[in-house]
This record gives structure tokens, sequence and C-alpha cells, in this order.
């Protein structure tokens, strides 16, 4: 009997195919296996029995990077003989069924063959094979073959190309692949761009970072700025070029055992850590640990990845320290993936180690955290993207969804399937912009996609927003959908989870434009998939000065006062006062007293700064954040008590805990209260409703208030192993749309 097998998944540029031909050549099997737009498709010759038989074993045991998400067996009329099982050339053929694999860490077999003086790829810094290396990164269209990727300008030598068409082999079709003879080559150079002569390319750049020299290094999917993780100089040096007073650095060490010596790590995290995926992992810091003072100021974490391509390999092995290994942008501009945008940084580096493979779709160190044993991202990019996600239902509609404006992320979707981008970043910069369309059109390109609806955020201002008007007015057929920006990321959660009934969803953010048009932010949301009510919210307080009091905690935290006080808040003296001026104190009181540029909001984030400015921990931020990660260090986990709140009208009004706040004397018990105190409002909410809570929003990437809600609420619905900020935008507009009707 014939059958047809087709297969869908992560199943192309992982060594599916020369599996399944060893797998039904082991067999005895006769037929052939080939790439199509869906994924794999199979026709075999076989018996009932030895068909079951066949794809048992597929699902036992598939090739590593390999994750199968069905296989559709159909029974189907002879149209040829077999006289044996080969592999076919791929179709062309696209769907949002054919995955594009993500780029792997490097594998133990090319490691060992890396450190093997007697292999003929030793030392080489772009070892790879089916299992590892490259992909997203470098493909420019489906089917993923070479000529299809930023490969094809290299020709391989006779002995790579013997391997890449020997089915029998680790590296058949594994499209990266070269040597020393016929593979990328490295090069260094100064700032000015003088090529740099030297007999060993990665000593001298080990030399240099040695010396204290900040080198920028082409990864995969963009160039790292790079320095001595151990050197106080060096690290300040790279935060003043940069213009980065306190923000975390990425630290990148060779292996699991440095990285012991530098943070506290469980078996789920060194797990993560280890995981071909290799993300930047957060992890609390030993006291004793080797770093700068200037790597991660102030708090008690610190972003740990291990090197996951053969150049940092060789890199690390012989500089024997961490690395400080930084995304090489401008604060709000995209990462510099080709020489032209690296130049522009020559101001921030002093020496460039760079490579001749291009780099086609720029991807971002991904960074994740595990709490409970559960892992939770904050930024989805190298090893998870793009990511496949799926709808609750299927649509006819080819719909596009273009996300928030800060950690912006776009999706499109087909049927019941929905691609997500990797991480873009802020939408804050005519760079910034350009690139998140660049994101776009290689999605509309790979998989031929013209989208039916455009979906968005109720955001007027957001560059978004204004994208999707322009792409409807300039074909009248489109669709448009504007969804409310916290009913999407409760939507989000319930589809990463598999939820189509009702839930009280908890949305706790930065920003997010109302329905009303004030900022929301704090916000309980009774919904399904078909709408949603807002049964609850923190009380609106005022921004002075609008976008400025986001980044300044005290103007937040001198709302409170003005409100607590009045006009007595001329004569305290205490922190927030302090940092102004007697006449800056009486304009903005002013300001407040008329509403003027104090917007409304009630967000929970805000209320994260308020407490931060109130205790004198940060008046000021350097970036978006800090507030709760400098709240997080000071948490007692012995003070288990919590400040005294009222629910009116479905409103929390926070001026009466920031009363208690500076009552205060102790600012660990207060900012330990605080927590406690969010908490317990989340399950008082909970409990009136006694439906299953969903949580979302970028508040929720704080680790002390997630432990504490799920010990609080063990049944808790969070987005594991997915993203809770403004990333998850996109995918929550995908589900909105399946009503195709503004909400």
């Amino acid at each position: 009997m014939f059958y047809s097998i087709e297969i869908r998944g992560v199943v192309q540029g992982v060594g599916f195919r020369p599996f399944i031909y060893n797998l039904a050549a082991s067999s005895g099997l006769k037929g052939q296996v080939s790439n199509n737009g869906y994924g794999v498709l199979i026709l075999l010759d076989a018996c009932q029995e030895e068909l079951d038989a066949f794809v048992q074993k597929i699902r036992a045991n598939p090739p590593p990077l390999c994750e199968i998400d069905s296989i559709k067996i159909t029974q189907i009329k002879k149209t040829k003989s077999f006289e044996c099982f080969s592999i076919q050339m791929s179709e062309s053929a696209k769907s949002l069924s054919s995955h594009i694999p993500s780029d792997i860490a490097m594998c133990a077999e090319c490691e060992s063959e890396l450190k093997d003086k007697t292999n003929r790829r030793f030392e080489h810094p772009f070892i790879t094979c089916t299992n590892c290396g490259p992909r997203y990164s470098i493909i420019r269209n489906l089917p993923y073959d070479r000529k299809n990727t930023s490969m094809d300008e290299f020709v391989m030598c006779k002995k790579c190309a013997a391997e890449y068409e020997n089915p029998h082999d680790r590296r058949y079709h594994a499209q990266p692949i070269g040597c020393h003879e016929c593979g990328a080559r490295l090069s260094l150079l100064d700032n000015k761009g003088k090529i740099i002569e030297s007999v060993n390319i990665i000593d001298k750049a080990v030399e240099l970072i040695a010396e204290g020299k900040i080198v920028c290094v082409k990864g995969i999917g963009g160039y790292h700025l790079i320095c001595d993780a151990t050197n106080d100089d060096a690290v300040k040096l790279l935060r003043e070029r940069k213009k980065r007073p306190s923000k975390p650095f990425g630290v990148m060490v060779e292996d699991i055992d440095v990285a012991k010596k530098i943070a506290i790590i469980n078996a789920k995290e060194e797990e993560l850590l280890c995981s071909n995926r290799r993300p930047i992992v957060l992890l609390k810091k030993r006291d004793d640990n080797s770093l700068s003072d200037f790597v991660a100021p102030n708090i008690n974490q610190v972003g740990l990845f291990l090197a996951y391509t053969p150049l940092h390999h060789l890199i690390l092995q012989r500089l024997n320290t961490p690395i400080v290994a930084t995304s090489a942008n401008i604060s709000d501009e995209p990462l510099c993936t080709t020489y032209d945008d690296i130049m522009k940084l020559r101001g921030i580096w002093d020496y460039c180690l760079e490579h001749n493979r291009e780099i086609l779709n720029s991807c971002d160190d991904s960074v994740a955290f595990v709490e409970n044993e559960k892992v939770f991202m904050l930024r989805n990019a190298r090893g998870y993207a793009p990511l496949y996600l799926r709808l609750p239902q299927t649509t006819s509609k080819k719909i596009l969804s273009l996300g928030a404006n800060q950690k912006s992320t776009v999706a499109i979707t087909v049927e019941d399937s929905v691609i997500l981008s990797p991480y873009i970043g802020d939408l804050g910069s005519l760079s910034s912009i350009n690139h998140f369309k660049s994101h776009i059109e290689t999605l509309k390109r790979i998989y031929d996609f013209t989208p039916d609806v455009v979906v968005c955020d109720k955001h007027p201002n957001y560059e978004s927003t204004k994208y999707a008007k322009e792409l409807v007015a300039q074909n009248q057929e489109v669709e448009l959908l504007q969804v409310q920006h916290h009913y999407a990321h409760i939507l989000a959660t319930m589809g990463v989870k598999g939820i189509t009934t009702k839930v009280l969803g908890v949305s706790f953010d930065g920003t997010g434009y109302g329905d009303d048009g004030n900022l929301w932010g704090g916000e309980f949301l009774v919904c399904d998939l078909e709408g949603y009510e807002r049964v609850g919210q923190f009380k609106y307080f005022k921004l002075i000065g609008g976008e400025k009091a986001i980044k300044e905690p005290r103007r937040v935290a001198l709302g409170f006062l003005f409100e607590i006080y009045g006009d007595g808040v001329f004569n305290l003296n205490n922190p927030i006062t302090n940092s102004f001026s007697a006449a800056e104190i009486k304009t903005l009181y002013t300001a407040y007293k008329n509403g003027l540029n104090s917007p409304l909001s009630s967000s929970c984030g805000r209320l994260f700064d308020a407490v931060a400015s109130l205790l004198d921990v940060v008046q000021v931020c350097s970036y978006e954040g800090e507030s709760g990660l400098l709240l997080e260090s000071l948490y007692d986990e012995n003070i288990t008590e919590y400040y005294k709140f009222s629910m009116q009208d479905n409103e929390i009004d926070f001026s009466q805990i920031a009363k208690q706040i500076l009552d205060e004397e102790n600012s660990r018990i207060a900012v330990s209260k605080f927590f406690n105190t969010i908490v317990e409002i989340i399950y008082l909410v909970q409990k009136k409703y006694d439906l299953p809570l969903v949580l979302s929003g970028g508040v929720f990437q704080n680790r002390v208030l997630l432990r504490l809600i799920m010990k609080k609420i063990p049944d808790v619905i969070l987005p594991e192993s997915f993203v809770s900020n403004d990333a998850s935008i996109a995918y929550g507009q995908a589900i909105a749309a399946l009503n195709l009707k503004t909400l």
C-alpha cells in the first residue's frame, strides 16, 4: 500500500530528511522524503504494520532540534514504483506550517571537533552541523536550502560538499557548513576601519580585551560590545561611551563551572543556561563573585549566558575570564548587523572582530529567568524565535498584527497558525521604525503573505498604529481592527495556555491607552474571546510632566504628595521635595492643580516608581524597570505584613498606601509590605469573582511579585515560557481579530 505522510513543525534545517532516510533504509522500506511548503512530505510503500512501526519510531526518537506539531497519514493510489528510499529536492510552496528554524548554540560534537587538533575544523570559528549553528539569521527565503541563505556566496570545497551530499553524515544538507578553506573568514579592524594584521586574529583580539580595550564582535544575529567583566576601568569606560550609567550588562562565560562561581544556580537554571538555546538567565549574585561592581550596580542579580558560538568559545578559552557581552546599538536604536551600522558606533569600541557571513535577519540575545521551577521570558529572540503559536479557532482571514510601541514584535496569521517575530525593540526613532517595517516585509516575503486584516493598538500616537492606518489607506480592501492594550495582554496569556473560557485578567504594566483616553496599567478585566469588562483598577493619579514622569519617579511620588498634603508640600523636607528647587515645586503644583501636561493614569508600573521615590531608592531612572529591580533587591521574605487598603467603586486608592509608606522608618520593611499589599489586592479581587486568574503585563516580570503570587494563589495562570511584557501584544491582537470587531 502507498501512504502519504505529511509532518509539520520544526522539521526543516534540523536533519529531519536524513533521519527519515536512514530510518526507512534500516527498516527496508521504499519511498521518498522531501521538504515542502508545509514541512516534510514522505511517500511510503509499506503494509499497515510497517507503517505503524515507522511512525512510532519517528515520534520516539526525532533529531535533537526537531519539533513535531502534527503527523498526517493518508492512504493514496500508487503513482509510481520505488526501487529504494531516496531524498528528493525541496518543493517551493510556502505555508505557515513550514517553520523557520531558530539559531542554535554549538553542539557537543562540534565543540569536540573545535578542540581536536587532528580534526580539519580545529579552531574553525564557524564550525557547525545539522544540529547547531545559524538558521533564522541567515535565511532569505523558504524552503530552507543553502541557495536561500547568506551562505550561497560560499562555494563548498570538495570535502565539505562530500559531507553535505552524504545522507549518513552529520552535515548532510547542513546549510551553513564550511571549513578553513571554504567558509567565512575573520578580520580585525580598528575604529578607523584599518585592518590589523596578525598571525592569529583571535589571539590578537583576546590580547586587546585583556588590555582593557572594548572590542566589537560580530556574532550570529548581530554585534556585541565586549570587554573584561572583571576590569572596573573597562566596564566603566563602556558605560561612559555607551551612555548607559547603571542598566545591567549581560555577562558571557565559557561554561557552567565558571557561571557557578559568579551566581547561585539551581538545577532548573542550570538546565536553561546549558540548553541549546543559551539565553541570558537572570541569577542571584554570589557575594564573593569576581565581576566588577559596575556590571550590575545596586542590584543582587546578574544576567549570565554561556558561550554559544565557536568564536565565543575560542575567545573565552584564551581569555580565561568572564566578558561583558552587550548588544551593539545606540539606546532605542536597532541592533547593529552590518559593517556600516557598526562604524556608526566607532566612538564606543576600539577594535572590531568582523566576519564576512552576512546577517540577513537581526536577532538579539534572549533573556529569561526561573521562578518556582517555571521559566519566564523577558526577551524572546535568539534560540526561540520566530515563535510558532496557535489560535483557539481557525480564521479565513490573513491577519497582520503590529503589536505595541515598546518591546515591539509583529505577527502574521493564516488559518490557526501564528508566527511571532523576534523581539524588535522600542519604536522610538526613524531607524527603529524602519527596522520594524523590515521584519514585516521579511515575514511577508518568506511566506508570500498579503494581509486581509491589519490589527493594531488603540493608542493614536503609537508608530505601529500610524503604520496600520497607512497600510489601510493604501488598500481600502484591508480591514483595520484596533484592540485595547490590556485586553490583548490577557488574550496572549490565554492563548499560550489554550484557555477559551471566561477569566479574571489582571494586566499590570507601565502604560497602555484606555477606552476613556486615559493611561491604563493597573487593570482587572473579566474577559473571554468575545470581549471584556473593566471590573477594577487603581484610582487615577496624575503623571506630572507626562512622559517625563516615566523616567522620573520623583514626579509620580510628588503627585501623591500633592494629593495627600496639598500646598503643605511647600513646607516638607524630604528626599522628593529636596530633589526639586522651590520654584520647580511651585510650577509643578500649578500644573498638577490645573491638569497641565498631567495625564491621568492607573498604572501599577508607575506605582513601583512612586514607592522607589518615596523611599529615596531612586529619583530619576536611567533605564526602564530600574525601580522594580531596585525594590526587588530590598525585599525581605521574613516580613509578611501588608498595608491597609480599600476598594470602593471598583477602585483602589493608592494614596492611602502611600501615607503608610511615608510613616515607615525602615525602607526594607516598607518595600516588603508594598509587595505583599499588591499580592493581597489581587487575591481580594480574585475571591470576589471566583474565576480563573490570568496575569499579564510588564509588571509581572518582577520576580518577587511572581514568587509571592504563586505562593498565595497556587493555581494562578501565568505566561510560562512566554513574555508578559508588550512583546506579547501582537499575539493577543491576533486572537482578538477572530471576532473582527472594534474592541
